[in-house]
């Protein structure tokens, strides 16, 4: 179990404990977390669970794939040097303290 802060762009904060081998985007979509839709249910097709990592975070992030680079080109909201999609990172017990931001808009 990992706790995932959850910043969504209108300033809400939320903690939730996260299982090992849930993804970020389960994480959010099971705690009710705005601002991630997953409209694909986690199978990386639509970038509607993209977050910016926080700036300052030192967890260990799982290595980012091709799929998920690409599909990153096309997300609703600005790719940044820190955009991840939830879906692509399955959360390991090492990540707990992860702090991530949704941004303004998914689609």
């Amino acid at each position: 179990m990992a706790k995932i802060t959850y910043k969504s762009f209108d300033g809400t904060t939320t903690i939730v404990d996260v299982p090992a081998g849930r993804s970020v985007m389960r994480g959010a979509v099971a705690n009710g977390i705005a601002g991630i839709l997953a409209e694909c249910g986690g199978g990386a097709t639509c970038g509607t669970c993209h977050v910016y990592i926080d700036e300052d975070n030192t967890v260990p992030l799982p290595p980012m794939l091709d799929l998920e680079d690409e599909l990153l080109e096309v997300t609703a909201s600005e790719r940044k040097d820190n955009s991840r999609l939830g879906c692509q990172m399955p959360v390991s017990e090492d990540m707990d303290g992860l702090v991530v931001h949704m941004p303004e808009r998914q689609l």
